[in-house]
């Protein structure tokens, strides 16, 4: 089975488990801190499981679990004690294990004895790596590889296969006795005293070892994720607010997503880009990357940046059916692992996406809009075109999507899953598939393109992409609104029906301004129904619908990102009060998540159960879903910058007493003060006026007053 037709649905991990994530580095173990075989738990980097095995027995007897500690996103402290020393009703060895991820792994053992005798035993760690391909994980399909040789020598261990290349050196201070699969200390901890050992795990990709990024050798506060994550803290937006929940969902938020940031080892002077979350997807995707960087604009935009760069390299320039590469499209997402014949350097890029493409230019113009990286826009301004060459070319008059082989994902919108597209009696959309929300991204990313040459001077270029705007946004309002329903359909389907699901798709399209304005208070009504909205967020899929499922994953589950768009949308055209209302659902929900929103979760109504129910093998931490709190802050401020033209719309609505510092605009550092109903700015760039009522951007946006 190729790696791209999981379509969406990852693997079941279950809610006893810790997951650490740094860039495109993480660890999955139970509570205890062992990573346990014949599962999905383990070491991973570059797509690949370094380690599958990792038990720590004390006098061969497993640590029992106490407490795991959270700190950093890459790091956590298992706690525990060891059985009972002989003689004894209760242990007096506690056990406490300090575990960092990042490019491999750095474990810090240390055994406490609380005891007035000196305490001996033998401490086993037990070590196992299958090198698996993560899509082999994800599936549930690890292969055996036979050629896992695992060398013992006077530093640790080396576990490597010939064939694929790829294995991992585990190494000890104190120096171990190394034994297959096993290193051994004969421990004596001394009265009142402790014993401590440090593990480095390195991978070996392409038969190269690399070292782990927090090294044995230097201080932990000097490794590079450390560093990296200090940076983030000092240089990135903080929100201070005395709304308890927003502000600590707001820093969970800010913390998760600088976990998540990806950074080329060849490129150090390059800004990070984002991976779209863990454990399955810690890696560069077009949509996902594309659309958190947009959402976290208020936090840093060097995250839009980074990624606008890297997909330009990565931009399609042949045709090939096997990844559905074409001149011009951008990415789906890139892989590392031997499943996809990727190199751990270069990575294998898989093209089947509809709408990373427009996107891709939608993010280019919003950057220039907040007046950040002027040279850099226009040094991207080429892929832009080439991007919008590639959508104008397929585009008939909609952007559709079908795949090119029995390889690629069916689905290639946001809702990817094979069953994501269906008609209302529950009959799955066969392709091609023009889905309505592209069709809002492709009018998006005409507009984009119209301001752009707007500003060069170019009137005559400025008036053919408004006028294709003109053309997409009169046919959708044509072809898609269903009249006798009162919404807008999913989207078209090969034969040109329209695909009549009630469905949360159409939110996406208030958030672009494709949607008329006399038919924005009908689609708002839909969204904000029973049969779509939970009391914490907007179902993907009404519950009348015959594909309706709340245990899903996009047939009537609930996703916050999906919900942050929504919520965008509909303050866009004026709905102030359902905006707010969604955003205070998702923050109820976060809540009662730990203050950390997960991919998705079940779309059962809150008047059925009080709690919102987890979806099992939702993503956590999740790119966009991080990214989802920062663009409600932004919606409920209704913070709109229009940097070239010299202004910047803000009306806070709704919003308790609220200090933003350091909010990137224009080169400046901008501080917001919101106090009831009064807002008072400093820190604007010479220029820039502000303007403190919403704005209304719908068919007005086609050319803002200079």
């Amino acid at each position: 089975m190729n790696a791209w037709t999981f379509e969406g649905q990852p693997g079941a991990l279950g809610d006893t488990t810790v997951t650490l994530v740094e860039g495109g580095s993480f660890c999955v173990s139970s509570r205890g801190g062992d990573i346990v075989p014949g599962g999905a738990q383990g070491v991973y980097h570059a797509d690949t499981r370094l380690l599958s095995r990792w038990e720590l027995r004390v006098d061969e007897a497993a640590v029992e679990p106490l407490r795991v500690l959270g700190g950093e996103p890459y790091h956590a402290t298992f706690v525990g004690r060891a059985a009972p020393r002989p003689g004894r009703a209760e242990s007096t060895l506690l056990v406490v294990r300090d575990r960092y991820v990042g490019g491999g792994l750095r474990e810090d053992l240390t055994l406490r004895n609380l005891s007035d005798e000196p305490a001996g035993c033998v401490v086993d760690v037990h070590v196992g790596s299958d090198v698996a391909d993560l899509f082999e994980v994800k599936a549930g399909r690890v292969r055996h590889v036979a050629d896992v040789e695992v060398t013992a020598d006077r530093s640790g261990l080396l576990l490597c296969s010939a064939t694929r290349s790829r294995g991992t050196r585990v190494v000890s201070e104190p120096a171990p006795f190394a034994v297959p699969g096993m290193l051994v200390f004969r421990v004596v901890v001394p009265a009142r005293g402790e014993w401590s050992a440090t593990f480095q795990v390195n991978p070996i990709l392409e038969g190269e070892e690399s070292t782990a990024w927090f090294s044995v050798h230097h201080p932990l506060e000097n490794a590079e994720p450390a560093r990296r994550r200090a940076d983030w803290e000092r240089l990135s937006t903080s929100v201070a607010t005395s709304d308890r929940v927003f502000g600590h969902v707001l820093r969970r938020s800010r913390e998760d997503l600088g976990a998540l940031r990806l950074f080329e080892p060849d490129r150090p002077d390059e800004p990070p880009t984002i991976a779209a979350g863990a454990p399955w997807y810690m890696t560069l995707f077009g949509r996902d990357s594309l659309l958190t960087s947009w959402m976290a604009l208020p936090l840093d935009q060097s995250l839009a940046l980074g990624t606008l760069r890297r997909l330009a390299r990565l931009q399609g320039k042949a045709d090939d059916p096997l990844t559905e590469e074409e001149p011009g499209k951008i990415l789906h997402e890139l892989r590392f692992g031997v499943e996809t014949g990727a190199s751990p350097h270069g990575g294998h890029a898989y093209y089947g996406s509809v709408d990373s493409t427009p996107l891709f230019v939608m993010l280019l113009g919003e950057l220039r809009r907040w007046g950040m990286h002027r040279s850099a826009v226009d040094e991207l301004m080429p892929y832009a075109e080439d991007a919008l060459d590639w959508i104008t070319r397929s585009a008939d008059p909609f952007l559709s999507y079908r795949r090119k082989t029995d390889h690629g994902l069916v689905n290639q919108g946001w809702k990817d899953s094979f069953d994501g597209v269906n008609f209302a009696d529950g009959t799955p959309a066969r392709a091609p598939i023009a889905l309505a929300e592209v069709q809002g991204y492709v009018y998006a990313a005409y507009i984009a393109r119209a301001h752009f040459a707007h500003r060069a001077g170019d009137r005559a270029l400025e008036e053919r992409w408004n006028a294709r705007a003109t053309r997409i946004r009169e046919a959708f309002n044509e072809r898609f609104w269903l009249a006798d329903r009162g919404y807008y359909a999913v989207g078209l389907d090969g034969a040109g029906r329209p695909i009549d699901s009630l469905a949360s798709n159409m939110g996406h399209c208030l958030w672009t301004g494709i949607v008329d304005e006399d038919r924005a208070a009908s689609v708002a009504g839909h969204l904000m129904s029973p049969e779509m909205f939970t009391g914490y967020g907007v179902r993907t899929l009404a519950s009348t619908m015959g594909a309706y499922n709340p245990m899903s994953y996009h047939n009537g589950s609930v996703w916050p990102h999906d919900n942050a768009l929504v919520a965008a949308g509909l303050m866009r055209y004026g709905f102030a009060d359902e905006a707010r209302r969604i955003a205070s659902g998702l923050l109820e929900a976060a809540e009662v998540f730990g203050w950390r929103l997960p991919e998705l979760f079940c779309g059962f109504d809150r008047a059925e159960f009080a709690w919102p129910v987890p979806y099992p093998t939702s993503c956590s931490p999740q790119a966009w879903a991080a990214a989802a709190p920062i663009h409600l802050l932004r919606t409920l401020l209704r913070l709109d910058p229009w940097v070239p033209y010299g202004r910047v719309w803000l009306a806070p609505a709704g919003l308790d007493d609220m200090r933003i510092t350091g909010l990137p605009l224009d080169g400046s550092r901008v501080t917001i003060e919101v106090r009831g109903s009064a807002v008072s700015v400093t820190g604007l760039p010479e220029g820039i006026t502000l303007i403190n009522e919403p704005r209304t951007p719908t068919s007005a946006a086609l050319r803002p007053a200079p």
